[in-house]
């Protein structure tokens, strides 16, 4: 499997260094990606040439365990994103796709599009989240691992294909229900805990066995096939060592982007604009 992680790294500061200074009217046709995660739901706006436009996030609690439960509460978060970056870049956004978990199509493939259209955006495309990463990270083989706000979903690929998926109910919602018993706090004050960078070393020890849960539910996934690396994003793989630690129990290479909760919303975006050209 063969990553160019420093190029992925540059398209994420890219991005990021566009939701601080969107572009101004931008010409051509705009692509949009909708990512609503379990903790953070992000809009990503490309050209047709990939490149850059703008983007936004929030913090919201709409989705549990992959699933839409706030239905007009992810439709009141996703139409003011919509409306802030529109108002930034002077222009309608109105094509747009979106991503759910593996395997959640059956039971809930058509809310999350749903929710888009009634913010006003066309959905031209739908994507498990994972391989939306792939759209960004273009692995041929090996494994992603999409740890999120309340499930994680693997996927092993090879030869550019999938040949195995699941999507289990342990993410970074259950992080922040183990530091809310060990700190004895709030759910709230524990999110917080677990999103302060400086504070991540003395949490480690307290999360660690959901962390050895996602290890096992990655080693189960794979199961004996044949993988030389493991590449994780999503928002939760922003807790720093997570790679290694992760890496050390599945005794395999394990990598992470610079900031890994972009990449699966910029995958989306880039997915979109594949199909569309």
């Amino acid at each position: 499997m063969i990553i160019r992680l420093d190029e992925v790294n540059k398209i994420i500061e890219d991005f990021e260094e566009k939701i601080k200074n969107p572009v101004k009217n931008p010409k051509g046709d705009l692509y949009t990606g909708v990512d609503l995660g379990t903790a953070f739901i992000v809009l990503t706006v490309y050209d047709k040439d990939k490149n850059p436009i703008a983007g936004a996030y929030q913090y919201a609690e709409v989705v549990r365990d992959g699933m839409v439960v706030d239905y007009m509460g992810a439709c009141d978060i996703v139409g003011k994103l919509k409306k802030e970056i529109e108002d930034k870049i002077g222009r309608d956004l109105v094509m747009a796709a979106v991503a759910i978990p593996p395997g959640t199509e059956s039971i809930d493939g058509g809310v999350v599009k749903n929710v888009c259209e009634a913010c006003g955006f066309e959905v031209m495309a739908k994507f498990d989240e994972v391989s939306a990463a792939n759209k960004l990270l273009k692995i041929d083989s090996g494994v992603i691992v999409d740890i999120g706000g309340g499930t994680t979903g693997v996927s092993i690929l090879e030869n550019g294909k999938t040949i195995k998926t699941i999507d289990e109910a342990t993410g970074g919602r259950h992080l922040s229900l183990v530091l809310a018993g060990a700190y004895k706090t709030s759910l709230d004050q524990a999110e917080n805990l677990k999103r302060d960078v400086t504070r991540h070393k003395e949490i480690f020890p307290a999360v660690s066995p959901v962390l050895d849960k996602i290890a096992t539910i990655i080693q189960d996934t794979i199961n004996g096939d044949e993988v030389d690396k493991v590449i994780l994003v999503g928002g939760s793989a922003l807790l720093s060592g997570i790679e290694t630690y992760i890496g050390n129990k599945l005794h395999l290479p394990t990598l992470k982007p610079i900031n890994p909760m972009f990449v699966t919303p910029i995958g989306i975006c880039f997915g979109l604009i594949e199909s569309c050209l």
